[in-house]
């Protein structure tokens, strides 16, 4: 198997049919074999017959159906878990996504681990989906370093060896290219056709922005302290742990040389809780470094990743 295609579907009756239409010819001009993985992600209406149906008459179908709705991000773990391809791509179900754009990818991917689709000229709502999306790739680029124009599109191209090292949670699809750049693998921007939505509702909306921001601390944070902890929490719990003593030292000092009575004064209070919350911090960050140990030492997880070993080697 060459290639796999991962379509996961949420109530996308309407457009199941056409979507398939459009994208078999497609897959059959590449000349390479090929499977197309369809997740129905706990639809409630007709989406899993109708995929059953096309799985019926053609052979190149995989359909994985979910016991309920959980998700955008979980409906493409399974699909990767289900994939065989040695180069695996990502696209929604709505038709927004044109499969004629998949040979650009796979082109790219000759020479890169991921491509992803740049929707530069989107065809949805300005201030709803268009403006929201503007920000995001703005602050995700700027947090992550990973320069990209549109985080947000589904329309990718993996590597086998890249997707199969990550494991996804929350809303962390979209953050795939900056969690893979911690393996240092080369990445590609493609522009992309863009469809306006004809048939069905849209699952996204303004409710996802925080998820979103929420997501991109948890990247931020597992890409430059995963494996070192201490070095976020430690430097907080410093600062505050000196800023409260010397807010301490500076109300003894006082308290020696004018006898005021500083019992009841708030800044003494304001020290004491920088103190305890620097201890806290400190503490946080060794737990968090006994955990790491503890889960690298018994998954036997490394804390590299080797591309390639070239000559002869002994382990």
């Amino acid at each position: 198997m060459t290639i796999s295609i991962v379509i996961p579907l949420f109530n996308e009756e309407e457009n199941v049919r056409e979507l398939h239409r459009s994208l078999k010819p497609v897959m059959d001009s590449l000349g390479d074999e090929y499977e197309i993985i369809f997740i129905d992600d706990g639809s409630a209406d007709n989406t899993l017959p109708l995929l059953q149906e096309i799985q019926a008459a053609d052979d190149t179908v995989i359909v994985l159906s979910l016991r309920r709705n959980f998700g955008q991000t979980a409906a493409f773990a399974a699909g990767f878990d289900y994939s065989r391809g040695d180069i695996i791509v990502t696209m929604d179900g709505d038709l927004q996504n044109d499969p004629k754009d998949i040979p650009k990818l796979l082109e790219l991917m000759k020479d890169n681990d991921l491509v992803s689709g740049w929707r530069k000229k989107r065809k949805d709502p300005f201030l709803s989906r268009r403006l929201p999306s503007i920000i995001a790739n703005l602050l995700i680029s700027k947090v992550t370093g990973v320069n990209l124009h549109d985080y947000g599109c589904s329309l990718k191209a993996y590597r086998r060896d890249v997707i199969k090292s990550l494991k996804l949670y929350g809303e962390m699809h979209r953050f795939i290219p900056a969690v893979a750049s911690w393996y240092g693998i080369r990445i590609a921007e493609v522009e992309t056709t863009h469809h306006p939505r004809l048939r069905g509702k849209s699952k996204y909306g303004l409710s996802r922005t925080m998820k979103v921001v929420l997501d991109l601390i948890t990247v931020k944070f597992l890409q430059s302290f995963s494996t070192k902890p201490l070095q976020f929490f430690g430097p907080i719990g410093l600062f505050s742990g000196a800023l409260g003593f010397l807010i301490s030292l500076y109300l003894s000092v006082d308290k020696m040389f004018s006898g005021k009575d500083i019992g009841g004064r708030p800044l003494l209070l304001l020290g004491a809780l920088l103190i305890i919350v620097g201890i806290q911090f400190i503490g946080m960050g060794l737990l968090g470094e006994m955990m790491v140990r503890v889960y690298h030492e018994t998954q036997k997880k490394p804390i590299y990743v080797i591309k390639k070993v070239i000559g002869p080697v002994s382990k």
